[in-house]
């Protein structure tokens, strides 16, 4: 067969194949984008949780999105392998929520601990401190955390980027004629009754306002949220009350019902045949406060009395994390840090003073004891990264309010205390 004719034979061959594979089933338009957020997740052949499981993707897979089913959560996403499922789209993450998750590991990486917590159940860790925000990371019971900061916000959602952007459909057609005859006027609205200010008044006195009138604000529910980094680095949000710290009974039990802001080992000390951490925790009143805590304790280990008692109390206080755990110069006499004095192991805290300033306080741990080893300006707090946006840190005029206020409210109680009012 002449070489002309065994090219044509080859080139209609390939123009079969090719009409072939494109008279196969096409594939569904792509409507967006999306990101798996669980470490694992299930794709079903179709919405009820019973149907048959197609695929399952890992955290951070992308996957396209094919269709979203009429008036519920649900996705059908397209894997990377090509299999088609559907899903909800509350497990699923957006371009700009992946790069704030990395963004956040990336800063929290440098935070300092403020101890660790462990939690009895399994427990979701969120991208940003909101209940129905998506969950990424389960941290499993008794599995341990690093607690880096906390932050009380309000029991709302936060905003995010829509997975799938509604489009606006337009009807082409010509547009409406104008009326022949132009519509008659609206008449005018009816004139109030002359007694209308005796018909808007109430029983009530004008400085009254009951919890149940329609005048009274409702108080605003918030939560307390921690931002935890697991073992393996990633980094997300948790309630904080289903946080368990990891501190001993024999010392939890003098929280005295306030809560336990952060806390660490400062030490060992040698009884026998056991070896007791030296404590310092922080704590705060409950309730929402501009500040992270209001004072901090030292607990040491008595080898005489073979039980847990404090060294080291400051209370009233208007404070700021982080806590450093350091070491610290201490030359015995107190004021100023003495750099020339004998370093020893320590820790510091930031306060703010009466001058509206915060200042960082160094104490030093000689054995059991604890001494004051001196002060510097505190250094700026970066605001923290709340999933695509950040929050500046808390003013100081209403910590000094708020302190101002406490101090008054308790000098009330303790004069109606006094004269049985």
């Amino acid at each position: 067969m002449p070489s002309g004719s065994i090219t044509k034979v080859g080139a209609i061959a390939l123009a079969i194949v090719l009409a072939g594979c494109q008279n196969g089933p096409k594939r569904a338009p792509v409507l967006g984008e999306a990101y798996v957020g669980p470490a694992t997740l299930a794709l079903r052949r179709d919405i009820p949780t019973q149907s048959a499981t197609v695929a399952t993707v890992k955290h951070g897979d992308r996957l396209e999105i094919l269709k979203q089913q009429r008036s519920s959560p649900f996705f059908l996403v397209r894997a990377p392998n090509g299999a088609e499922g559907w899903t909800d789209q509350r497990q699923l993450l957006a371009a700009d929520d992946m790069v704030a998750l990395k963004n956040l590991a990336k800063s929290a990486a440098s935070m300092p601990s403020q101890g660790r917590a462990t939690t009895d159940t399994d427990l979701r860790v969120r991208i940003q401190p909101s209940g129905t925000a998506p969950s990424f990371l389960t941290i499993k019971a008794n599995e341990k955390v690093d607690v880096l900061t906390h932050i009380r916000r309000p029991r709302t959602e936060l905003p995010r980027k829509p997975l799938v952007v509604p489009t606006k459909k337009t009807k082409a057609g010509k547009k409406a004629k104008p009326p022949q005859y132009p519509p008659p006027p609206m008449p005018a609205a009816p004139a109030p009754p002359p007694n209308w200010l005796d018909l808007s008044k109430t029983d009530l006195p004008d400085d009254e306002s009951p919890a149940g009138s329609q005048n009274a604000v409702p108080p605003q529910v918030t939560d307390d949220w921690s931002l935890v980094r697991a073992m393996d680095g990633q980094t997300g949000w948790v309630l904080t009350r289903r946080l368990r710290p990891a501190i001993p009974d024999e010392v939890y039990q003098y929280a005295e019902g306030r809560r336990i802001v952060s806390y660490f080992s400062l030490g060992t000390v040698r009884d026998g045949d056991q070896q007791k951490d030296t404590w310092l925790w922080t704590t705060v009143s409950d309730g929402a406060r501009p500040y992270d805590f209001d004072g901090f304790r030292v607990f040491v280990w008595s080898t005489r009395r073979h039980r847990y008692e404090t060294e080291y109390i400051e209370r009233n206080l208007i404070g700021f994390a982080p806590i450093l755990i350091q070491p610290v110069h201490y030359a015995g006499g107190k004021g100023k840090t003495a750099p020339a004095g004998e370093e020893f192991a320590g820790f510091s805290v930031c306060v703010q003073k009466k001058d509206g300033q915060r200042y960082r306080r160094q104490y030093a741990v000689l054995n059991t004891v604890v001494r004051f080893a001196g002060e510097q300006p505190c250094e700026a707090v970066p605001p923290m990264e709340i999933g695509n946006k950040s929050a500046a840190p808390p003013s100081l005029a209403p910590a000094a309010q708020t302190q101002q206020e406490n101090f008054f409210e308790r000098a009330r109680k303790r004069l109606r205390g006094w004269f049985g009012r």
